[in-house]
């Protein structure tokens, strides 16, 4: 029963990571223009509006009890570039947000770590805090894989002179490039960011 409480608090850590990520590139658009997310209700906090069944509530749960982690994914935002006041930059702000607002969640709850009492540190509370920092560094860094459908594919769309129209097309519509996606995700690459990253911010 316990390890079923903890697994539930640590797929709610997960969820709301998530959704702060979506609502902040639904955010970030709205303020340069696109109310698209605003029209369709997601700028909001409750979980309830962002919630995907498989990737936000079956991902988790399968991830978390085969292997101990957790992860997971919510419906993407709707934005229309279209309607950004600035059509070159303001995509590659709408996607950075996202990422963005997941490393300003990881350093300010690893402060919180930094300054809990030695007794909550080493316990459940320290050992949640420091997941929510954990998920959150691998949301961003993640995210910033310039592979669709992750962010850090429309940062390099945005930011690829029109002469490499073939290649654009090429990130656009190669939906085998998922596999890579996937690799990425099981293979060991992110924690030589991430594990570093994590001991500064946590201290």
């Amino acid at each position: 029963m316990e390890v079923l409480i903890i697994g539930a608090v640590y797929i709610i850590a997960v969820i709301f990571s998530i959704v702060l990520h979506e609502v902040a590139h639904g955010a970030m658009a709205n303020s340069l223009g696109d109310p698209t997310a605003k029209d369709f209700g997601r700028l909001t906090l409750n979980p309830l509006k962002h919630l995907d069944l498989f990737g936000s509530i079956i991902l988790p749960l399968l991830t978390f009890y085969s292997s101990g982690f957790i992860f997971g994914y919510a419906k993407p935002v709707p934005y229309n570039p279209l309607n950004l006041s600035n059509r070159r930059t303001g995509p590659v702000k709408v996607a950075l947000a996202g990422p963005a607002t997941n490393i300003l969640v990881a350093v300010l709850v690893g402060l919180v770590v930094r300054f809990l009492p030695g007794s909550l540190a080493g316990g459940v509370m320290g050992d949640l805090l420091k997941f929510i920092v954990q998920i959150n560094l691998l949301l961003a860094f993640f995210n910033l894989i310039p592979i669709p459908p992750l962010d850090g594919h429309w940062v390099l769309l945005a930011l690829l002179p029109n002469r490499f129209q073939r290649f654009r097309y090429f990130l656009q519509h190669g939906s085998w490039l998922f596999l890579i996606v996937i690799i990425l995700f099981i293979s060991p690459w992110l924690r030589f960011i991430i594990d570093p990253l994590f001991r500064l911010i946590v201290g």
